[in-house]
């Protein structure tokens, strides 16, 4: 009897000391949770860029709407004042017109001025002759009367042709008047639109100069952006490669219990006593073995019992040992596994707070984790497992709700 226990001891030392140089190396859960957070931090950055990057988007449509509408009214103002300029030509034309129909007027109101003037001097110079002499030099009375006549005549047609010419001067005055005031208001009008002109096309300037720095900076944005997913796909690659490591070294940690059990001839299952994993509920949502896969990516050959319960219960050790892994994965999510000795480990999946770290020594009992609904699964529950000598067997077999 001394001698069997001195063996069990033999073995619990060996084992301790094959898993002393293994759990070490695992010092991945650390390296794990840094890239889990950084891929977090990553994704939130690139939200963010995909945030500005819709904003950017919206501005430079708005921008382009506002440039594509200022072009239309730059056009407009062209025609503007193109008609506008064609229009002030034609007035010049008529305003040349009716200076020249002035200086015409004036030069006929002074060619008829001047010469009713010197028929005037005329008849000053003439003064001694009067009617009564016109009276005695005529032959008979019709030659008095057709004298005086033609003298009264002469006076008459003077002075219409003088009020006639100078009427005519004052109308052309007045139409060249009119004239120049309508070509002041074109003018205006013209520079006013020549104005709204410069207005515009400096509008449009800024305008396709912010569209250039909005496209700039969607460059840019997107540039980061494709960092961020370069840097995000590295993360991931980074978790797969830590992932297939603690793989590789709980198959490591699997075979060196295996061979150290073959080696010191360790009990069998049988003498190790589990109690319930899961306190709080005893209802069993997927039993051992094949079944139809609850979610993508979850496992149709089912290595272990699903226990359904609350988020935040608590999970026990189903039997004392050595916590091998305590980490998370992309399908088990958060998950703890114990070695028991004689090649026998239990397994804790999908765990919303892992409790114990991996190389700490648990108590049956013990509370090592809360449940939840991380990695592959469809709602809270306690994913409980039992492996033999590196093969999962039914947990029903050794314990019972």
């Amino acid at each position: 009897m001394m001698r069997f226990r001195k063996r069990q001891l033999t073995v619990c030392l060996a084992c301790l000391f094959i898993l002393s140089c293994i759990v070490p190396s695992y010092g991945t859960k650390t390296d794990i949770d840094d890239a889990k957070n950084k891929t977090s931090s990553l994704e939130e950055q690139k939200k963010e860029i995909e945030h500005i990057l819709s904003d950017l988007e919206g501005l430079k449509s708005d921008t382009a709407a506002f440039v594509k509408a200022l072009d239309s009214n730059l056009d407009s103002l062209n025609k503007q004042i193109s008609a506008l300029n064609s229009q002030s030509e034609a007035k010049k034309a008529e305003i040349e017109i009716a200076q020249a129909d002035l200086k015409e007027a004036k030069e006929n109101e002074k060619h008829q001025y001047n010469s009713m003037k010197l028929r005037i001097q005329y008849m000053y110079e003439k003064g001694e002759m009067n009617y009564l002499d016109l009276l005695f030099q005529s032959a008979n009375i019709t030659q008095l009367f057709y004298r005086t006549e033609y003298i009264s005549q002469i006076a008459s047609y003077d002075r219409r042709m003088l009020d006639r010419y100078e009427a005519s001067k004052l109308e052309v005055e007045a139409r060249e008047e009119q004239l120049l005031k309508e070509q002041e208001q074109l003018s205006a009008l013209l520079a006013s639109a020549n104005e709204k002109k410069q207005d515009a096309e400096r509008l449009v300037k800024e305008k396709t100069a912010e569209l250039n720095s909005l496209q700039n900076q969607i460059a840019a944005k997107q540039g980061n952006l494709s960092e961020l997913d370069r840097d995000i796909a590295a993360q991931e690659e980074k978790i797969k490669a830590i992932e297939a490591e603690i793989k590789r070294k709980e198959e490591e940690a699997r075979k060196a219990a295996e061979e150290a059990g073959k080696k010191y001839n360790t009990i069998s299952i049988g003498n190790i006593k589990f109690i319930w994993p899961c306190p709080s509920s005893r209802r069993i949502t997927s039993n051992f073995g094949d079944r139809e896969s609850p979610t993508e990516g979850a496992s149709s050959n089912h290595q272990g019992v699903d226990v359904g319960a609350s988020t935040g219960t608590s999970i026990v050790a189903a039997a004392g040992g050595t916590v091998t892994i305590s980490t998370y994965s992309y399908s088990a999510g958060n998950y703890i596994m114990i070695n028991h000795g004689g090649g026998v480990s239990t397994v804790y999946m999908h765990c919303s707070e892992l409790l114990v770290s991996a190389g700490q020594e648990v108590t049956q009992g013990q509370v090592i984790a809360k449940v939840g609904s991380t990695g592959y699964s469809t709602g809270p529950h306690l994913h409980f497992g039992v492996r033999l000598n590196g093969k999962y067997v039914n947990p029903l077999q050794y314990v019972s709700p």
